[in-house]
Parts: C-alpha cells; structure tokens; sequence
C-alpha cells in the first residue's frame, strides 16, 4: 500500500526569530564531563516535560517537548562565546539533549554513546559549552527509543540553535524558522517510502542478488505539520510585494526525508547545514534528509496567496505546509506544483581541483537484514550491527576520505557528530565546497565525504532516522 493512499486531509505558528537551549557497550576511558559551571542564572534554561500541540481546532495532540512547546524556543547564540545552560527533566525517563552540528567536547554533545551525561528523571544537568562553527544548527533528544514511540525523536524535542557569526547573510525583510515535522508514528509493514526522491538515480550499489525476505516493521506517519502547526490553520506567513525573506529549513522528522517548495516562487539556496554554499542556486524545491538543514533567501515578486509545503500532494494536505499571504490579496490559497527535477547536492558546490588529498580511506558498506531482529529489520555497517569495538580509530590531524556505499533499497541520511564533512562525490559526480553534517546517500547509491580529524574524543556516526540507528545502524569513531 502507498503512503499517498492512506493520508487524509488535515489542517502553523511560526516560529519568528526568538532570543531567549542505550546503554553503553564495553566503553573504557570515557571523556570526564566538565565542570560544572559556577552557580547562578544559566544563559539558557530548557525543561523537558509533557506539553501539548494544537496542529488545528479538531487535532490536540500530546507528547514531550521544552519549555512548554514543540519545537521548543530558537536559540540564538554568538560564536565562540560560552554558555551556560540548564536541562531540568520533568519526565520519569532518563533524557539526553543532542547540539547537532556544533563542534564542542564529547561530555557535552548529548550523546550516551560518547559518555554525555544523562539528565535523570526529575533531575537538572548544568554545563558550559563554546557554540560554533556559526550558522544553523538545532537541538534534539539522542535517547534511544527502539520498540516504543513516545520516546527520544519520536517525540516534540526538538527546536533551533542559531549561532551568530562576524559574518551575515545578507539583508533581508522578514527571518523565519520553519521546521518540517510528522507526528503520531506508528510500526507498519504496508507503507511505500516514497520520500526518498533517489530511485531515479544511478544504482551503482545494487547487489546482484539483492535480500528479497519480508521486511520488518518500519516507522510511517499520517499527520504532518510546519511547526506546530498543520497546513490552513494558525497564522499565514505575511508579505509585502518587494520583500526578501530569509527562511531556515529543519527537517525534523526522526521518520522521513522530505521535498518542499513555495507556490509560484523560486528559493536560492545560500547555506546547507548551516553553512555557506560555494555556488548559491535558485531551486524550484528543496530536498531535506531528516536532521538536514537548508538557508534559502526568496524574493517576493508574484503577489497571490500561495502554499510552502510538501510536493506530495497528501503529505501537503495532511497538514506539512502553511500559507504565504501578499498584503492586499484576497482569493484561495494556490498551489503549483514544481518541475520534478532530481536533488542535486553538487550544483552548490565548486571546482574538484583545490581540494586537498585524503592521507587515508574508510570504506563503509550499509545493509539490511530484514526481520533481523524480531519484528524489526537490522542494520549492519560493514557487517556488522552497533558495536564496532575499536573498528573506526582517527589519528589526529589527518584527513580522511569516508566512502558510504548504501546496499539497501531505503535512502539513508548519515549524521557524524562534532565534525563536519566536505561532500566530493555523490554517485559518480563530483564535487568540492560543501561543508555539512549530514548527508543522505542515495536508495542503492554512493555517497564520498572528506573530513579532518580535528575534534579528539569519540563522535557517533549514525543514520538520522530514529528506528535504523536503535537496531544497529551506528558506529563509534575514537582518537587514537
């Protein structure tokens, strides 16, 4: 059955601007968390504690969030100048609070794995960390869900970091966060996957003699929303002929990648994951891995009611999108829907021959068991699920050249934490310049990024879909 067959017709507040933030497996030599900083009011202060989400007047629905919503507050913060912030956890669970694409110190990255500290229930966790590299990044629960929904990203705990920078990026009218999300997930062995926007692409990982056995359960969803709220219902997006906006995109789903585009507009891509492109291109829509991030600037020259949302005409209807309202319009909301062009990372990027040379290789080979572990598929990384016991050891100051080889028939969004990756080929194109912190890889395909060892400590490397990193799909990378 095809997730498009079973959606329904659901019904956003906008998140403007806004100031105010599984068991180990035979891990030794664990980084000691800092220091707890001096008493005091913290910077920041996010509690964890049941809220509700009002996605239209017939749809309340409830879950975990901060600070009394979900997504939680953005977060703004100045580059290189340290916070303090308080994670106080009204639940009766043990919580994690993951900086997704800074580069701070293991003990404070949010990460079980990396020997973070738990926030207990119904207790607080104080610490210090130096926000960066500038541009935007977000927050979200690390806490492993496995078998049960309610928890880690699953959940409403999420929300926007920006990190301000000596730079800016541009002049602009109006600056909005809007961040994609789905929510009541539910386990099903009938849903399609038609997310991916891959399967056109060159197969160049397809195994010869492919796993045909009955799949496991997998994580789909039926309600959909901008922020919190669903498409139709709470504030439209207000503007004036002659404006230029600046959106930043979240694709906060722990279940899906997503296509958006805006009715009657191009958007020119200037940033991915936070950081700036080498080439900005004007784009027809946009397409986020889960975790991904995109800046984008749009200049308000087709004056209308239009709709920003999902290019799947259900998805949209099931509430992903809100409406973009021109001053002096009066008619119904349109919708247009965009040339159906292939994602193309490399389009933003620049010419191969400035790059340094990798000194070494890592070659990883994803693949699925299905049904390996009970109702559920598992994943391997070169054979094998979580742990990897010292597999994946970084000499310092090196510079390393990671080959993601995707033998499965889903398209994975990889996440490496405290490092970023420059993206040098996606299925036989190449490129160079662009920096990120996550990367899908392609339904059958190839993805090659560079990074260097820079960040000590140990950093998880993990698929950014919640139920593929609890069944194996994660590896640890330590300093030797």
């Amino acid at each position: 059955m095809n997730r498009r067959d079973l959606l329904k017709l659901g019904g956003l507040t906008l998140s403007q601007a806004a100031t105010s933030g599984s068991p180990l497996f035979g891990l030794q030599n664990l980084p000691v968390p800092a220091a707890a900083p001096p008493d005091g009011k913290p910077d920041y202060t996010l509690r964890i504690s049941p809220v509700q989400v009002e996605l239209d007047r017939s749809h309340i629905l409830s879950t975990i969030g901060y600070n009394g919503s979900a997504p939680g507050p953005v977060l703004r913060m100045r580059e290189g100048k340290p916070v303090t912030i308080e994670v106080i956890n009204d639940t009766d669970t043990p919580e994690l609070v993951h900086w997704h694409g800074m580069l701070i110190p293991s003990a404070v990255d949010g990460t079980e794995e990396e020997g973070s500290p738990l926030v207990p229930p119904h207790g607080r966790y104080r610490f210090q960390l130096t926000p960066g590299p500038a541009g935007s990044r977000w927050y979200h629960s690390h806490a492993m869900a496995m078998d049960d929904l309610h928890k880690g990203s699953f959940t409403g705990q999420f929300g926007f970091v920006y990190v301000e920078g000596a730079s800016n990026l541009g002049q602009y009218d109006q600056e909005l966060f809007l961040s994609l999300r789905d929510w009541e997930p539910f386990f099903t062995s009938t849903m399609e996957d038609d997310d991916d926007d891959t399967h056109n692409e060159p197969v160049l990982e397809k195994p010869t003699n492919p796993n045909t056995d009955p799949n496991g359960l997998e994580v789909g969803s039926m309600t959909y929303s901008i922020n919190d709220k669903a498409l139709g219902f709470g504030e439209p997006i207000r503007v004036r002929q002659g404006q230029r906006l600046l959106l930043h995109f979240l694709n906060a789903s722990a279940i899906e990648n997503r296509r958006v585009a805006l009715a009657g507009h191009k958007m020119t891509v200037i940033a991915l994951d936070g950081n700036p492109v080498p080439t900005p291109r004007a784009v027809d829509s946009l397409f986020l891995g889960a975790g991904e991030r995109a800046d984008v600037t749009v200049e308000m020259t087709n004056p209308g009611i239009w709709i920003l949302g999902s290019t799947e005409k259900m998805v949209r209807e099931a509430g992903l999108g809100v409406i973009m309202e021109y001053a002096g319009q009066h008619r119904q909301p349109q919708w247009i829907d965009p040339p159906r062009r292939p994602w193309d990372y490399t389009i933003f990027g620049r010419d191969t021959s400035s790059s340094p040379a990798p000194e070494q290789t890592v070659e990883m080979i994803f693949e699925k068991i299905p049904g390996g572990s009970g109702k559920f598929n598992t994943w391997l990384i070169n054979g094998k699920p979580y742990p990897h016991d010292r597999e994946f050891v970084l000499q310092k100051g090196t510079r390393y050249r990671l080959v993601m080889r995707n033998r499965t028939d889903d398209a994975h969004p990889m996440h490496l934490h405290r490092h970023l990756w420059e993206l040098v080929e996606i299925n036989g194109r190449k490129t160079a310049g662009i920096i990120k912190d996550t990367v899908v890889v392609p339904y059958y395909g190839r993805a090659t990024v560079d990074f260097t060892a820079d960040q000590p400590g140990l950093s998880l490397f993990h698929c950014h879909l919640q139920q593929h990193m609890d069944y194996g799909f994660k590896a640890l990378f330590r300093y030797a």
